[in-house]
C-alpha cells in the first residue's frame, strides 16, 4: 500500500563556512576606516576656525587686555588667558570627541587614557615640572645671572593670584598637550606609519618611526608656533621644540598625557607667578616675586626668561632621564593600539562567520 511507502526526505543542505567579507576600500576608505590623511584634513577642518577666531578676540581691546609692563615686557591677565586657555582646550575635546565618532573609538584613546593613574602621574609632573624650574632659577641666581629685588604681594593677594594662575596654567597644560600630542599626534603617526608600511610592507618598525616622526615634525613646530611671542629668541625656540620631544617621550612612555600636562603647567606657574621672571616675552599680572635678569643675555635669557637661556639645556637633559628612570607604564603608547586599526574595523566578531 502506499501508505506503507516511506516518504523521501529531502537532501540535507550543506552549509559551507563564508569567507570574511571584504573591506570596501577607496581614496578615502582604507581598511582600517577613514585614511588618515582625510582623518587629518577634517580634523583641522573642525579645530581651526573657532580656535583662531578665539585666539583673535583674545588679543582686541577689552578692559583686561596686556597691559605695559615696567620692564618693556607685555603683562597677561589670568582672567583672560585662563578663560582663553580653557575655551580652547574646549574646541580641541570637541574636534576629538567628532573624531573618535567617525573612527569608532572612545576620546578618551587620544592622550587622555590610564584613568586609574590618572592623578598620581599628573602629580608627579606637577611636582618635577616646579623641581626643574626651581633648579633652573637657583642656577641663574647662583651664577647671578637673575636678580631678585623683593615681594610684591601680601599674603592674601598672593593666594588668591597664586590659584588664579594655578587655574590658568593648568588650562595651558591641557590645551596644548591635547592639541598638539593628542588626536594630532595620533593621526600624523599613522599617516607616517602608513607611508613606511607601503614603502616596505611588514616593516616591524613602521609603529615606532611613524610615532617619532610626527613627535618630531610637531614638536619643532611647537617651538616655532612660540616664534610669535615677543622677546623670542632662538635657544627660547629650541627649548620648546625640546620641550616638545620630551612630552612625546612621556607620552611614548606611559600611553598618556598626564604627566606632561603637570609637568607643563608647573613649570609654567613656577617661572611665571611664583618667581616672577618672563615666559617667553611676556609678564604674569600679580607675580609674587620681583626679579629680572642680569649679565649676557645666552647666560640670562634676557626679555625671553629663563627658558631663552643656555643652563636651560642640562636641565631639560635631566628631564629626560626622569621621564626614562620614572615613568614605566605598564602599557606604552604602540600598546595603547593607538596606531592599530579602528576597533570597528578590527573586531574579529564583525569577520566571524555566523554560527
Amino acid at each position: 500500500m502506499d501508505s506503507d511507502r516511506p516518504i523521501p526526505t529531502p537532501p540535507t543542505a550543506v552549509v559551507l563556512p563564508r569567507a570574511n567579507p571584504p573591506v570596501h576600500t577607496s581614496l578615502f576608505l582604507g581598511p582600517d576606516g577613514l585614511r588618515p590623511f582625510w582623518a587629518l584634513l577634517l580634523y583641522l577642518a573642525i579645530l581651526l576656525c573657532p580656535v583662531l577666531l578665539l585666539g583673535l578676540a583674545s588679543h582686541l581691546a577689552s578692559p583686561d587686555a596686556p597691559q605695559p609692563h615696567p620692564t618693556g615686557l607685555s603683562q597677561l591677565s589670568p582672567l583672560v588667558t585662563g578663560t582663553t586657555e580653557w575655551l580652547q582646550f574646549g574646541f580641541v575635546l570637541f574636534a576629538t570627541w567628532i573624531m573618535s565618532r567617525v573612527e569608532d573609538r572612545s576620546v578618551f584613546t587620544y592622550g587622555l587614557r590610564e584613568p586609574r593613574g590618572s592623578l598620581r602621574t599628573a602629580s608627579m609632573g606637577l611636582l618635577w615640572g616646579f623641581l626643574c624650574m626651581s633648579l633652573l632659577i637657583g642656577v641663574l641666581w647662583m651664577t647671578h645671572h637673575l636678580v631678585f629685588t623683593g615681594v610684591l604681594l601680601r599674603p592674601r593677594a598672593a593666594f588668591g593670584y597664586g590659584a588664579a594662575w594655578g587655574l590658568n596654567f593648568l588650562g595651558v597644560g591641557f590645551f596644548e598637550e591635547f592639541l598638539f600630542r593628542g588626536y594630532l599626534q595620533f593621526v600624523l603617526a599613522r599617516c607616517f606609519a602608513g607611508l613606511i608600511r607601503f614603502l616596505k610592507p611588514g616593516a616591524p618598525y613602521a609603529t615606532a618611526a611613524g610615532f617619532w616622526l610626527a613627535a618630531i615634525l610637531i614638536s619643532f613646530g611647537f617651538g616655532l608656533v612660540h616664534g610669535s611671542n615677543p622677546g623670542e629668541s632662538p635657544v627660547g625656540l629650541l627649548c620648546a621644540g625640546l620641550a616638545g620631544l620630551l612630552f612625546a617621550f612621556s607620552l611614548w612612555r606611559t600611553g598618556a598625557l598626564w604627566w606632561a600636562i603637570g609637568f607643563h603647567a608647573s613649570w609654567d606657574w613656577a617661572q611665571s607667578f611664583l618667581f616672577g621672571v618672563a615666559d617667553s616675552g611676556t609678564a604674569a599680572a600679580g607675580h609674587l616675586l620681583d626679579s629680572h635678569p642680569a649679565g649676557p643675555l645666552l647666560l640670562s635669557g634676557g626679555a625671553t626668561g629663563p627658558e631663552g637661556s643656555l643652563f636651560v639645556l642640562p636641565v631639560l637633559l635631566l628631564v629626560a632621564l626622569i621621564i626614562a628612570f620614572t615613568l614605566r607604564g605598564s602599557a606604552g603608547y604602540a600598546a595603547q593600539s593607538c596606531i592599530a586599526a579602528s576597533p570597528a574595523i578590527a573586531s574579529p566578531e564583525l569577520h566571524a562567520p555566523p554560527a
